[in-house]
């Protein structure tokens, strides 16, 4: 088992425990050390406790078990209001959403904005302005959902 394998292991225990799902595991290497950001939702929302409580669980068993032998640093949030959609069950969990979606179409990258209809096995379906767009997964360059500050 890998690394990530180990840690997303550990963190969906410790998400049980607290009653929170795992959203995201990203590894980054920094010149400090590695940087371990794991990202933790639940309906409505979690709080900065759930974030704490999660964080202590994982903290204990990473150090107790030696599981990372470098210098690292554990940072646990929710995904945001703008959470990057990455894996399928991240878009799922966006149907009905509105979403940013930047995708290869005629050898250019395009940006719009609509609202995520489907997921389906190969892609997404999303409606632009009343007309409905099936992109493939293997497109789409860059997704998040989006959130309009403006109203």
């Amino acid at each position: 088992m890998d690394l990530k394998d180990r840690i997303e292991q550990l963190t969906k225990e410790a998400c049980v425990d607290v009653g929170v799902a795992l959203y995201d595991i990203i590894l980054k290497q920094a010149s400090k050390g590695l940087i371990v950001l794991i990202y933790i939702t639940k309906i409505g929302g979690v709080t900065i406790d759930e974030c704490k409580k999660v964080s202590r669980l994982i903290s204990e068993v990473l150090e107790t078990e030696d599981i990372i032998k470098e210098r690292f640093f554990l940072e646990i949030s929710s995904p945001g209001l703008e959470r990057l959609l990455n894996q399928k069950r991240h878009y799922v969990s966006a149907i009905g959403e509105k979403v940013q979606v930047t995708f290869a179409e005629n050898e250019e990258n395009v940006t719009a904005i609509g609202e995520l209809k489907e997921v389906l096995p190969e892609s997404i379906k999303i409606e632009f302005d009343d007309t409905v767009k099936e992109i493939q997964l293997t497109d789409v360059k860059k997704a998040k959902t989006y959130f309009d500050y403006k109203k």
